[in-house]
C-alpha cells in the first residue's frame, strides 16, 4: 500500500451526474483501500489516470481549517450546499484512524452548522461511530449510509474481500442509533443474499436503499459489465442475481419489513431526505 500526500486546491467539488441533486461532492481521500472488486470508481478518470492499481494507494489530502470555513462560506453565499461525502472514496478507510480527515472535515462543519444544509456520508466502516457525536450534533443535517450489500460473508469475501465483515457493520449501526444518529443502509449493489437479509437490517435501522449495477453504475450497467463483474458470481447464482428485475424482488422483501415508506430504490435514496420522491414500486 502506497500512502501519498495531496494538497487540493479545494474540498468541494461540484456534484453532477448520479449525484447532481446535490450541491457538492466532498472526498477527504484520493484512492479506497477497500478496492471493491464491483467499483464504479475504477472505470473513472480519478482512478484510470492515477498511478498504481486501484485499491494499492491513498492519498492524503492536506486540509487547512480556515481556508476550508472561507469556502464554506462562499458555497453558501451563492446558494445551497449539500454534500455528498464521498463519491469516490471512503472517509472511514483504516487509514482515517490515524491522519483523522473527515474528523477534521466536521469538525470544521460543526463549528458553524449554518454553513450547510445537509451532509450525506457514504461508507462501509465502522470507523464511523468514531465521530457519532460529531455527527448527531448536525441533527437532521447529517445522515450515515453504511452499505450492507449481503449478509453472507462468503458473498462478501468474493466481491469486496478488504471490506470490513458485515457483523461489524451490523453492530456499528445498532451504535449509531443508540447514539441518535440519523442511518440508513445502502444494500448497493445487492449481492447475494439470504432470506433473512432484510430482517436483520431491520433490527439495526429504520431505512433501506436498493440499488444494483443497472441502475446505480451511473452506465445503466456498462460499466459493471467492462468491470467483468459476472465473473464473479457462481454459476448458480448467475442468472438468478445478476439480473435487473431481481431488485424487484427485493424490494418487495423489504417492504415487507420496513414498509413502503422506508424503503428506496437507487438514486432516490441517495438523495437528500427532503428531496425524495414517495413509496413507489419496483
Amino acid at each position: 500500500m502506497r500512502i501519498g500526500d495531496t494538497n487540493p486546491r479545494r474540498l468541494l467539488t461540484k456534484a453532477n451526474g448520479y449525484l447532481g441533486a446535490y450541491d457538492y461532492t466532498l472526498n477527504p481521500y484520493v484512492g479506497c483501500v477497500y478496492a471493491c472488486n464491483y467499483c464504479y470508481v475504477r472505470a473513472l478518470p480519478v482512478a484510470r489516470f492515477h498511478e498504481g492499481d486501484w485499491g494499492s494507494y491513498v492519498d492524503v489530502k492536506h486540509i487547512d481549517d480556515a481556508p476550508f470555513r472561507h469556502e464554506l462560506n462562499l458555497a453558501r453565499r451563492r446558494g445551497s450546499v449539500n454534500i455528498f461525502m464521498s463519491s469516490s472514496t471512503d472517509p472511514y478507510q483504516p487509514i482515517e484512524a490515524r491522519v483523522r480527515r473527515t474528523r477534521q472535515i466536521l469538525t470544521v462543519i460543526a463549528a458553524d452548522p449554518a454553513n450547510i444544509d445537509f451532509l450525506f456520508i457514504q461508507t462501509r466502516s465502522p470507523l464511523v461511530t468514531d465521530d457519532a457525536e460529531l455527527i448527531r450534533s448536525l441533527g437532521d443535517k447529517a445522515l450515515v449510509s453504511m452499505t450492507i450489500e449481503t449478509d453472507v460473508e462468503d458473498v462478501r469475501r468474493r466481491f469486496a474481500p478488504y471490506a470490513p465483515p458485515i457483523e461489524t457493520r451490523l453492530c456499528a449501526l445498532d451504535s449509531l442509533r443508540e447514539r441518535g444518529v440519523r442511518t440508513q443502509v445502502a444494500v448497493a449493489p445487492l449481492l447475494p443474499s439470504s432470506d433473512q437479509f432484510a430482517d436483520r437490517l431491520r433490527q439495526v435501522t429504520e431505512n433501506v436503499v436498493i440499488d444494483d449495477y443497472f441502475l446505480g453504475d451511473g452506465a445503466q450497467g456498462r460499466r459493471s459489465t467492462g468491470l467483468h463483474v459476472a465473473d464473479l458470481y457462481r454459476p448458480s447464482e448467475l442468472s438468478e442475481w445478476y439480473s435487473r428485475e431481481k431488485i424487484g424482488e427485493l424490494h418487495r422483501q423489504f417492504v415487507e419489513q420496513f414498509g413502503c415508506r422506508h424503503v428506496f430504490l437507487s438514486k432516490n435514496g441517495f438523495l437528500p431526505p427532503k428531496l425524495r420522491t414517495g413509496p413507489r414500486n419496483a
